[in-house]
């Protein structure tokens, strides 16, 4: 299935020959290397604010689509995520220049301080002073990848790279969470959803295997290797699938090895010891890590998954989203937590490519227009989003409207 984009970039129903443009997009080449033959037009509405990007687009349309779109999602220029669109372009326009700056600074601390209690994990003997800085090291290494995606929606920069730290790759990040689960948020093309199965299952079925149900019990002994996982799966695809190597690997795929590397420099402790504490390091890293995802904003019943009744079968993207997930009034106040679990989650997925601690400027006017287009944004707590995923890994029945 190609989304009836035959090799080409589709928006909308007009198919775009963007090949000559891939060097010179200002996000980077690999947005458009990444999605060539689809239909990017979730991606190219909600990475784009700015009106400008569609005249260029004029530059390359090469005939219209043959086949209508696959995804149910629309916009329409009078309906809620366009509107949203331009008053948030007009927003922008208010705002200090220097508002990112406590985002950089709160993800460049946490790189340094991963490397200072990663290294003081292998170089102190006491026992307890292992075990605390061996736990703080985790969780430097958790939220600083969690951290890091607020740079991985955004053009090339040099923090996304430190996502990498986890081993994980932060390229097959943007394809899993940014072309994926931004898009297609809770459907059967959430790639984080499907890619948690058959150990976890979120979306509601009957035939739900007791292990997944019992999914609070599952994570805590499959979240801690998700990491390596994840590195191992896309080693090993170099020699499953013919071509991946040059197609797909980079040099920023070993970044992860240099954080033993340094381990065991700043260190000075045993190669063996070394290598250990790494890897209850980066364990448990992932295991905070999937623990504070799961719990953020999409998991719990009253968020729509594929399957429930919706209340429109061709759903404006925008209202879908806010149907999707619920917000934390106990996270989103706080630029640290902001930054560190996922924090204002809504506005997050309505401008994936603004930084985080911008997204409190663009409050006031979203919740005025949630109320204007009746959207059904909810906010609840931390602690009721952990309840509410708990019960989610449990449901077993869709959800449907009353008359």
């Amino acid at each position: 299935m190609d989304d009836g984009a035959e090799g080409l970039w589709r928006i909308h129903d007009k198919l775009y020959d963007l090949t000559r443009f891939i060097k010179r997009h200002p996000g980077g080449e690999e947005w458009l290397e990444l999605t060539q033959g689809t239909d990017i037009t979730e991606a190219f509405e909600s990475h784009h604010l700015n009106p400008s990007t569609e005249k260029i687009l004029t530059q390359y349309y090469i005939r219209d689509a043959k086949t209508p779109r696959n995804s149910p999602f629309t916009f329409k220029e009078d309906g809620f995520y366009k509107t949203l669109k331009r008053a948030a372009f007009e927003e922008l326009k208010k705002i200090p220049k220097d508002a990112s700056r406590s985002a950089n600074n709160i993800t460049d601390c946490l790189f340094v301080s991963l490397l200072v209690s990663s290294a003081m994990a292998c170089w102190v003997t006491n026992n307890y002073a292992m075990k605390f800085w061996y736990t703080y090291a985790s969780l430097n290494l958790a939220v600083l990848t969690v951290a890091c995606h607020n740079y991985i929606h955004r053009k090339t920069n040099w923090r996304m790279y430190l996502f990498n730290m986890s081993m994980w790759s932060y390229r097959d990040f943007r394809v899993s969470h940014v072309l994926s689960h931004h898009l297609y948020t809770n459907t059967l093309m959430d790639l984080e959803l499907s890619s948690l199965e058959p150990m976890l299952f979120y979306i509601p079925r009957k035939e739900k295997p007791l292990h997944a149900k019992l999914g609070f019990i599952t994570q805590i002994f499959f979240f801690p290797f998700i990491f390596l996982l994840s590195f191992m799966k896309r080693f090993l695809s170099i020699f499953l699938y013919q071509g991946f190597f040059k197609s797909h690997y980079r040099w920023h795929d070993a970044i992860g090895l240099l954080l033993p590397l340094w381990m065991a420099i700043a260190s000075d402790a045993p190669l063996l010891d070394v290598i250990s504490m790494w890897l209850w390091i980066n364990c448990t890293g992932s295991l905070i890590f999937f623990s504070i995802a799961v719990n953020a904003a999409h998991h719990h019943p009253d968020a729509i998954k594929d399957g429930d009744q919706p209340a429109n079968e061709t759903p404006d993207w925008g209202m879908h989203q806010v149907e999707a997930l619920l917000d934390r009034k106990d996270v989103n106040g706080n630029v640290f937590a902001v930054m560190t679990l996922f924090g204002d989650h809504c506005l997050h997925h309505m401008f994936p490519t603004l930084d985080h601690s911008v997204l409190k400027y663009m409050h006031t006017l979203f919740i005025d227009l949630c109320e204007k287009y009746q959207a059904n944004y909810r906010v609840s707590t931390q602690f009721k989003l952990v309840l509410g995923q708990i019960k989610e890994t449990m449901r077993t029945e869709f959800r449907v409207k009353n008359d």
